[in-house]
């Protein structure tokens, strides 16, 4: 079991499974909601997927398909939670930084390289994109 929350306490998680990629993401979006220079984020299937707590959503317009991503946060604290893509084919990506116990899950991949910032180290040998794959 995987758990996590916002800083506040008002938002708790659990994940039943194991998420099916681990990715460092640097687009501009991720950049800006996470305020760094990127996002750590676990694609998991949203069916496993437990939160108590009311979730804040922004429909975030801004991406190069033009499809919306839906930016999931503690409306109290402001802590990024979840993100859906509006063709999310049943996954969910969870911010890395809200999980109890973040360590144990290191990126497998680099995601929009395009816009990393140019003193941003990827991991040696790890698999990148210059935009989603």
């Amino acid at each position: 079991m995987i758990e996590g929350g916002c800083n506040c306490g008002g938002i708790r998680y659990t994940i039943a499974s194991e998420p099916v990629v681990v990715a460092q993401c640097h687009c501009r979006n991720c950049q800006r909601q996470s305020g760094s220079a990127f996002s750590v984020n676990l694609m998991v299937a949203a069916d496993n997927v437990v939160t108590t707590g009311e979730l804040t959503t922004y429909v975030d317009h801004d991406t190069k398909s033009g499809n919306p991503v839906y930016r999931r946060f503690c409306g109290t604290c402001g802590s990024p939670i979840f993100s859906e893509l509006s063709e999310s084919n049943g996954m969910v990506i969870v911010k890395a930084g809200t999980l109890d116990e973040p360590g144990k899950f290191a990126p497998s991949v680099g995601v929009w390289t395009s816009t990393q910032w140019p003193w941003v180290p990827v991991p040696e040998g790890m698999p990148v994109f210059s935009e989603n794959p």
